[in-house]
């Protein structure tokens, strides 16, 4: 295939040949694909989800998102295939895969566990914050993070992906753009208030807290194959072990909101100084009142703290 994005980008004509399947998830598929000589990623919606396509071409073309810890964009496209229509996206390309795939193959040490949380807090950190001036962006909240919407890239940093139910909020005239997406987040990783239905859907910072929530299970999930002592556990997704594959929402609602379970943690963990310090961070995100939960940047704080007396600790020996 070859590609003309639309939306006046500087990329002008460009076109993009796509390679082969590199991936399938809920909402379409992804093609590896070449552009300049360079490998991209070339996201095609199917028709039935535009919304999320549309929300994330809205938002790419809209603020100021470049952050080494966020998807890098190159354009976005809507083309006409055999009298169907396709929906592309055209991002950066990381071939080591999503979070949740490179989890399953490899087991981490602390500074690779700590060097993806941090890496994934900065991102989190810079989408929820509102940079002033012509050069600005507004806040933003993701809601939808979890393994498989985070990439990992060759150097063991991540970046946080897929914008498509993301919401936007302008201080100066406290616009809060929530989209026209009527699509919810990923089940398992939703917050107590989504589940019992008590978020508050005109305040923005309920949106941030829900991507705390979120974001304690990715820890959880990046502490897991993290070795210690010589042990380390196998993947698993949160919760697997109280609620089916594909759990429903009354599953979730059940287990988060009702039993207010949390995940398990290993005794092993506390036995090693970086996971006793990242448990304690996990547990200030899943708070059930919202407001008592950890802020991006006081998480990215935290981390850059047990990242440098780790570093020391190197040093002295």
């Amino acid at each position: 295939y070859a590609l003309t994005p639309s939306f006046h980008h500087s990329l002008c004509m460009c076109h993009v040949f796509v390679c082969f399947l590199s991936g399938k998830g809920r909402y379409g598929e992804v093609w590896r694909g070449q552009w300049q000589g360079e490998s991209v990623a070339v996201k095609i919606f199917s028709s039935r989800d535009e919304k999320s396509w549309f929300r994330e071409t809205e938002i790419y073309n809209t603020v100021l998102l470049r952050h080494e810890n966020i998807l890098g964009f190159i354009a976005s496209d809507m083309t006409s295939r055999s009298s169907s229509t396709q929906l592309w996206l055209i991002t950066h390309f990381h071939e080591m895969g999503s979070l949740y795939d490179y989890l399953q193959l490899h087991m981490l040490d602390a500074s690779a566990c700590l060097r993806m949380a941090l890496s994934i807090a900065s991102g989190l950190a810079h989408l929820h914050v509102e940079i002033f001036g012509t050069q600005g962006k507004p806040a933003i909240a993701h809601r939808d993070l979890k393994s498989k919407n985070i990439l990992v890239n060759k150097n063991g940093q991540c970046c946080i992906a897929d914008l498509g139910l993301a919401v936007m909020h302008f201080q100066d005239t406290n616009e809060l753009d929530v989209g026209n997406n009527p699509k919810v987040g990923t089940k398992r990783y939703m917050a107590p208030e989504v589940l019992d239905d008590s978020i508050q859907t005109d305040c923005f910072e309920s949106y941030k807290r829900v991507d705390i929530w979120a974001f304690g299970l990715v820890l959880w999930e990046i502490s897991r194959r993290t070795v210690s002592n010589g042990i380390v556990e196998d993947y698993k997704t949160p919760f697997h072990d109280v609620v089916p594959s594909d759990p429903s929402f009354e599953d979730m609602k059940k287990v988060i909101c009702i039993d207010q379970q949390r995940p398990n943690i290993p005794n092993r963990w506390f036995s090693d100084p970086t996971l006793t310090s990242i448990v304690k961070l996990m547990k200030e995100c899943w708070y059930q009142n919202p407001s008592a939960r950890l802020t991006a940047l006081r998480i990215k704080k935290t981390l850059t703290k047990i990242d440098n007396s780790l570093d020391k600790i190197k040093a002295d020996i």
